[in-house]
């Protein structure tokens, strides 16, 4: 006996629904990634030369410019990047899942910072030192996302340093709020929170000469035993 038209019609949409939410609890979230350690060591050891980042100045900028009240002020998409000596360095942009408005870095993304912490820890990357940069999409008060955006980069640094034991003297931290957009075409974008971190600078080469052995004192002269 054949079934109802209707009910085969249901029936299909039902298996439909089921293969689309099978779908995406297989796919990886927001602030899950696939990338992997090589894709890291790749992006990140493609420097060319170091720029002249002054990161007090730089900060203090962002902040400024994230007062700005100014009838002038141009809207998100069309400011001007506030350090444009950072967007042509090697680097990638990661997502990095945080609590709601904290700089708290949610367990699920504990497994990417371990891949950046071995990517950092490789031959070809071990002779650079990186920055770390926070952004926040175009929501809410400028100046509490420059200093969310801040506080972010310094909770990934501080994890990098403390729990996957990367030198402090290779990395550094910056956040720019919203000043200088991912996406400039989409300022309210979920693409605008995404951490970056860039290649920066070259440590200097130690030398391979063994130093010399500081000269030691001569030992003083034993004095003879009188005889009695």
């Amino acid at each position: 006996m054949s079934r109802p038209a209707g009910k085969n019609l249901r029936d299909a949409r039902v298996l439909a629904a089921a293969l689309l939410l099978s779908a995406a609890l297989a796919s990886p979230g927001r602030g899950e990634t696939s990338v992997t350690r090589d894709d890291i060591i790749s992006q990140l050891g493609r420097f060319d030369s170091a720029p002249e980042i002054d990161l007090v100045a730089l900060r203090q900028k962002t902040q400024e410019r994230s007062r700005s009240r100014s009838r002038n002020e141009p809207e998100a998409s069309k400011r001007p990047p506030i350090a444009p000596e950072l967007l042509g360095l090697s680097g990638f942009n990661v997502d990095i899942q945080f609590d709601v408005d904290t700089p708290i870095v949610r367990p699920q993304s504990y497994e990417t910072l371990g891949r950046i912490a071995d990517a950092l820890v490789q031959a070809k990357l071990l002779p650079y030192t990186f920055l770390i940069v926070g952004h926040i999409e175009a929501n809410g008060k400028r100046e509490n996302n420059v200093t969310l955006s801040q506080r972010r980069a310094d909770a990934i640094r501080d994890i990098l340093v403390n729990t996957f034991k990367i030198s402090s003297k290779r990395i550094q931290s910056i956040g720019l709020g919203e000043e200088q957009l991912l996406d400039p075409a989409r300022p309210a974008s979920a693409t605008n929170q995404q951490i970056q971190i860039l290649t920066v600078a070259k440590l200097p080469e130690q030398s391979e000469q063994p130093q010399p052995a500081a000269a030691s004192a001569p030992a003083p002269a034993k004095k003879s035993a009188k005889k009695r």
